[in-house]
């Protein structure tokens, strides 16, 4: 059997059986074969020495989409392991070195004003403090309201002490709680960025918790509520033991104190009303506990609204220091809250209707127009509800009398402004809200958190400002104001003077306040042991640090005398407001928490049905 020859001729395959005449004609055929062109593959095996047949072939990896030499493959996966080990290495190097990180830029000036304003607070508490109350020269005190008076026998211990006495008066406090619940729920990122949410929201906690006390806060209704622990009214002649009578220490009361009780009292029930529901959206992270502020807010409202009346009326003891002149502004400003912490359109409906913005002043003018106080909740509520139709715009049936509100709002915050001339203004620029009247610093602060607030309304509604009639003003303007007025307050003023105790190096030493006026040095004051304390000329041994006065007269005078309250007296209600107005002005940028306030409201209209189920044949 012949094979093909790769030279061109046979290849024989079995064995050797050819004559010599054989072999000479395949030779011949075989030089004939070789005479032939030769391809490359064919050249190279005919070149190829004798040491080439024990070389190692190339090997080759396959990669799928491409072939590449072993050797280069095996190199370049080495190479990226190597580099990556040593990033690797230098990275966890850098990473073991100590840095030295640039320190935070310091706090602006008026987060260093709110840190202590809000101290203040804690001065003010009263019953069994808490560890990190942080006011050495406080302790707790009067642990036995409520229970020592006969007509009551309940504990009422807690709360705070409205100003430089031991009375605890419900109305400016609850005012108080829910100005601070206002300020967090728009600015609850502002206070958590300076550090002080916790401590913003324990002191608004301690407010309500003992407004729950003063009520039967389980009952859905009732015939009574607590106005006023403590007494303050003296009698000329009269030596009978009270707080205003006496200079003491809280510490050292052992005097009865009396409970004062209102059957019909529209005003203070719809204001702690207010006060539970918005303290009920700042704690809504804790389901159960803001269930229990909305239930307690839902009975006092009904109980406002079933027992009308003031309940400062009839020459009572609250008449004297916080007499309420109306309380349809209070329906408004409750109602607000109400419809905000429950969404019920109930509420909505009673605060839009015509004849109650009406009755609580909404279409007329008068000196207290405009002036946000513990007394006049109208000028708040129209701001509040201003927010309502910027961000959620209800419309019908809400909108006419919203515009109107808003329209009303325009008004006010056009009156803050010094071209218009609608409040005097003291020489050195503090505008006079009240009117001349004493104490003008409470109504100051006031007004600037509500400039300052309504200008972040208007920015997050992508509004650019507002129009004073004919004239456009930016939202600035309203900036400006309110930081001039909070300026003026921590010392740029005529006596270079903080009207904010221990903020700056200048500010008032003698401070109208029992507790700081008296000594911890372990001696009993009694009655008029104290009376020492309050007329020396010496200063203070307490700081009461964060504590705004009174404020200046209005020529920018200032009498540092603790006996002249007008001065030197400082009160819940203005040091909220403080704190409001503060941390709507500090911090890099402005903004409010557009969502938070509305967590509660459903959609204002109802939702598309559902897409028709798919056709079947």
């Amino acid at each position: 059997m012949y094979g093909r020859d790769p030279w061109g001729g046979p290849l024989e395959i079995c064995h050797d059986s050819a004559t010599d005449d054989d072999r000479s004609r395949n030779l011949d055929l075989d030089r004939g074969a070789l005479s032939r062109t030769l391809d490359e593959t064919q050249q190279s095996w005919l070149l190829a020495g004798p040491g080439d047949q024990g070389r190692k072939k190339k090997r080759y990896v396959d990669l799928g989409c491409l072939v590449v030499s072993r050797k280069l493959f095996v190199w370049t996966v080495g190479t990226i392991v190597a580099a990556a080990v040593f990033a690797g290495l230098v990275a966890g190097i850098a990473k073991a070195i100590p840095r030295h990180h640039r320190p935070p830029p310091p706090p602006d000036d008026y987060t260093v004003a709110l840190r202590k304003a809000l101290i203040f607070f804690n001065a003010q508490r009263s019953g069994k403090l808490p560890k990190h109350n942080n006011v050495p020269w406080r302790g707790n005190s009067c642990m036995k309201d409520g229970l020592s008076d006969p007509a009551v026998r309940r504990s009422l211990v807690g709360g705070y002490y409205d100003a430089g006495d031991a009375v605890k008066f419900n109305f400016p406090a609850a005012f108080s709680m829910t100005l601070l619940s206002w300020s967090v729920i728009e600015y609850s990122a502002k206070y958590e960025a300076v550090g002080e949410l916790a401590h913003v929201r324990d002191t608004i906690k301690w407010g309500v918790d003992y407004f729950l006390k003063t009520f039967n806060s389980t009952a859905d209704t009732i015939d009574r509520v607590v106005m006023q622990v403590g007494s303050g009214a003296t009698s000329p002649g009269s030596t009978q033991p009270n707080d205003h009578y006496c200079w003491m220490r809280p510490e050292d009361i052992d005097y009865p104190r009396r409970v004062l009780e209102c059957h019909s009292c529209s005003d203070l029930a719809a204001e702690m009303a207010a006060a539970l529901a918005a303290a009920s959206i700042v704690f809504k992270d804790n389901k159960a506990y803001s269930q229990k502020l909305v239930h307690g807010a839902t009975t006092l409202f009904k109980f406002a609204r079933d027992n009308r009346g003031r309940y400062s009326g009839g020459g009572s003891d609250a008449a004297k220091f916080y007499n309420s002149t109306s309380y349809w502004d209070e329906f408004v400003w409750g109602g607000s809250w109400m419809y905000l912490a429950t969404g019920n359109s109930t509420y909505l409906q009673l605060v839009t209707n015509p004849k109650l913005a009406k009755h609580a002043g909404a279409f007329w003018g008068g000196p207290g127009y405009g002036v946000f106080s513990w007394d006049n909740k109208l000028t708040g509520a129209q701001v509040l509800l201003s927010r309502l139709r910027l961000f959620l715009s209800p419309g019908y049936p809400y909108e006419e009398i919203l515009r109107t509100f808003h329209n009303q709002t325009s008004i006010i915050m056009c009156s803050y402004l010094p071209i218009f001339n609608s409040f005097n203004r003291t020489k050195g620029g503090l505008i006079q809200l009240a009117h001349d009247r004493p104490q003008p610093l409470q109504y100051v602060v006031n007004a600037a958190f509500l400039a300052s607030l309504y200008s972040d309304y208007l920015e997050a509604a992508d509004t650019p400002g507002w129009y004073c009639g004919p004239h456009f003003y930016p939202i600035e303007t309203l900036r400006s104001f309110a930081r001039t007025q909070i300026e003026y307050i921590l010392g740029k003023n005529p006596l270079k003077m903080s009207y904010v105790v221990g903020y700056g190096n200048h500010y008032p030493k003698r401070v109208h306040h029992r507790g700081a006026s008296i000594p911890k040095n372990g001696v009993h004051y009694g009655c008029k042991g104290g009376w020492k304390w309050r007329d020396t000329k010496k200063p203070n041994p307490n700081i009461i640090v964060g504590a705004m006065v009174a404020g200046p007269d209005r020529h920018d005078g200032f009498k540092d005398v603790r006996k002249n309250n007008n001065y030197t007296e400082a009160t819940l209600a203005g040091n909220a407001g403080l704190v409001a107005a503060l941390i709507a002005l500090s911090g890099e940028g402005h903004g409010v928490d557009k969502n938070t306030m509305f967590s509660a409201v459903p959609p204002m209209f109802p939702s598309p049905p559902p897409p028709p189920a798919p056709w079947k044949p």
